[in-house]
């Protein structure tokens, strides 16, 4: 996946989530359904975020960035801030 791709994808996802709390908002979906996709469009975005930083930082090294993957849920979301 290009950057091109990524940012692609980020919007993608952003967009599923202003729809998903826009159909929270009006009742046309419960709030455990809502709770769990959002929780799954995070787990997207961090994801996608965390392939750009790989990506920037392979750039930024002068290595080759489209070597870069991504990484597991569970790596990502352990990473700590």
């Amino acid at each position: 996946m290009n950057e091109h791709d990524i940012h692609t994808k980020i919007q993608q996802l952003i967009a599923t989530e202003h729809k998903l709390r826009t159909e929270a908002q009006s009742g046309d979906i419960d709030p455990d359904t809502e709770k769990a996709q959002l929780a799954s469009l995070e787990h997207a975005l961090d994801q996608c975020w965390d392939l750009l930083r790989q990506r920037r930082a392979r750039i930024d090294a002068g290595k080759d960035p489209d070597t870069a993957t991504a990484n597991s849920v569970n790596q990502v979301e352990g990473y700590l801030q």
